[in-house]
């Protein structure tokens, strides 16, 4: 696979195109999770989703590996999926690592790929890779996202 700046657009205009698929799981999912940890948790909408993959493409170092998880996600299928069950998981856990951004939202994001993932299932006509896509995007945008309770006001731990 060769990876160029025309490649990254491709990506990036995909991803953002997708947002009828993604912004319903992201809501969700939050709302599963709201509903585990007993708390309300804003609802993203497609405006918000733009702007944070727009934010995630606008660093270059970052965009370029993000595309290229995207379109190996994309393209990847095996026959009879479950052979292929380990690589999707780990491009797609990794994928919403690198959307949501540095720790603790790395960590975060890599969780909640499992649970938006579960939750999840492709067209039969898409491959393996497509429906842990969706669950990344999901997973990666929500938690890089205001909205969460804890992330509203400044931590009680930082040192000053």
């Amino acid at each position: 696979m060769h990876i160029t700046q025309e490649i990254v657009q491709e990506e990036y205009e995909w991803v953002r195109e997708r947002a009828p698929v993604v912004v319903p799981l992201i809501n969700e999912t939050r709302s599963r999770l709201g509903d585990q940890f007993e708390v309300d948790v804003s609802r993203v909408s497609v405006e918000a989703y733009d702007d944070c993959i727009e934010a995630v493409f606008a660093d270059g170092d970052r965009a370029v590996n993000v595309a290229t998880l995207v379109r190996l996600l994309r393209r990847l299928d095996v026959d009879g999926d479950y052979p292929g069950f380990v690589v999707d998981e780990l491009l797609g856990r990794e994928l919403a690592a690198m959307i949501a951004g540095e720790q603790p939202l790395r960590l975060l994001s890599e969780a909640t790929f499992h649970v938006a993932d579960v939750h999840v299932h492709g067209d039969e006509a898409d491959g393996a890779g497509v429906d842990d896509l969706d669950a990344a995007l999901a997973a990666g945008t929500q938690t890089r996202l205001p909205g969460w309770p804890w992330r509203e006001g400044a931590s009680p731990f930082a040192v000053e």
